[in-house]
């Protein structure tokens, strides 16, 4: 297998990136979350952000949603999950 087609691969295979952060304390907690997309463009992978922190609180974000048939597949309503009513 190619490099060229090593990123498309490994992104079809990934549907969220947790990052996480380190206190000056050692405790961690979540920063962001990021859904993965089916598009990669010269090595990009494309993403979206889903979850980020704001004032020390994971917020929901606006701008991206994730791709909603893998959770309804997984048995999870993406709605739900969102925070949406």
């Amino acid at each position: 297998m190619t490099a060229a087609f090593v990123v498309p691969t490994v992104a079809a295979c990934i549907d969220l990136v947790v990052h996480c952060v380190r206190a000056p304390n050692g405790q961690r907690s979540v920063g962001q979350i990021l859904a993965l997309g089916r598009r990669v463009e010269n090595g990009i992978i494309e993403s979206g952000l889903i979850f980020d922190t704001v004032n020390g609180k994971l917020t929901a974000s606006e701008t991206a949603m994730p791709a909603p048939d893998k959770f309804v597949a997984a048995g999870y309503n993406v709605a739900t999950l969102m925070g949406e009513p």
